[in-house]
């Protein structure tokens, strides 16, 4: 069957524009947030990790008249490297369709939000399923209704845990052996439900309730009793049912909790738990690695309007998180 050809393709710019709005909006999906977003002209290449440890040696000495200074340095491994896959999916507008549309429908627009929201689900759950799980970190913890014993909390929905504490123990951790203290909290919803209503943490702020005025825990008021610059809820849903079946919506996060350390902005030497690879180079991508491309598809008699999505994640320094399972029952 013949396709549309390179002529009958069209990078549409306004439609990628308004993809990008909608991305911009939805507070629910948390991975970029969490893995910054790096725009690379090349579709794969090398990336450069440096040895911390290099940096935190006290080598500095006192030195002699006529004598030269102590030396140091610091060891570079550019052996790792990343690949920027092509995720895409399309949805196509018939002529019909488009000609019955009332006027307060807009299919080119609301179709490129279903092909938006489309890939945010695609990136939250590749996240999800290789990066907020056990065995990544360095730091791996459990949420039990018993006695803790080593490497588990009691769970954080019980009256007698310790949310707090143990995120504190978690971050000195983390500053301990890295020189970086984490400054993000990402948790499932059923975990924030379970923090909100959690004893230790109302007693913590309930002092600052005035007449009229409850104290309210808060995602702010919660990020500065975790001591940290932002708390990401994982709100995202999926539908795990088939077409044509009764929908099964869940909560992508689960019962888990991961304390990270990610730079509000990415830079040469700057340390990450990890970062987003986004192909901008792509031709017509934008700085997310995203493009909306519009052809018309004569055979369907219809207008397809097509997604594509180019990013990796990577993890760049699995000791600068610590990650709970079960941590709410």
């Amino acid at each position: 069957m013949a396709g549309p050809s390179v002529s009958d393709v069209h990078v549409n710019t306004p439609l990628t524009q308004i993809s990008i709005a909608y991305l911009q909006n939805q507070q629910n999906f948390v991975a970029s947030r969490v893995f910054p977003v790096i725009p690379v002209s090349k579709q794969s290449d090398r990336y450069y990790t440096y040895d911390r440890g290099d940096f935190n040696r006290d080598e500095m000495q006192l030195r002699a008249p006529s004598t030269e200074s102590a030396g140091t340095g610091y060891r570079i491994d550019n052996t790792p490297t990343y690949y920027t896959p092509i995720y895409a999916l399309h949805k196509d507008i018939p002529d019909e369709v488009r000609a019955n549309s009332d006027a307060v429908l807009n299919p080119d627009r609301e179709t490129t939000e279903l092909l938006t929201l489309k890939s945010l689900l695609k990136k939250e759950k590749l996240w999800a399923s290789t990066y907020f799980t056990n065995g990544v970190w360095t730091t791996d913890l459990t949420g039990v209704s018993g006695t803790p014993t080593t490497n588990q909390v009691k769970q954080w929905n019980d009256s007698a845990s310790t949310p707090v504490q143990d995120v504190r123990a978690a971050a000195t951790a983390i500053l301990q052996r890295t020189g970086f203290k984490p400054n993000k909290l990402v948790i499932g919803k059923a975990v924030y439900d379970a923090l909100a209503d959690n004893v230790s943490i109302m007693d913590r702020i309930k002092y600052g309730a005035a007449p009229n005025q409850p104290a309210m825990v808060t995602l702010q008021a919660m990020a500065a009793l975790f001591e940290v610059d932002s708390i990401e809820v994982m709100s995202a849903i999926e539908n795990t049912a088939a077409e044509g079946a009764a929908n099964v919506h869940s909560f992508i996060g689960g019962k888990k909790a991961l304390l990270v350390y990610a730079p509000p902005s990415p830079g040469l030497m700057t340390p990450s738990a990890g970062y987003t690879f986004a192909w901008s180079g792509m031709f017509g991508g934008d700085a997310a690695g995203i493009r909306i491309r519009t052809f018309r598809m004569e055979n369907l008699k219809s207008d397809r309007i097509e997604c594509e999505y180019s990013f990796d994640q990577k993890l760049i320094a699995a000791d600068l998180g610590a990650f709970w399972t079960t941590v709410v029952a």
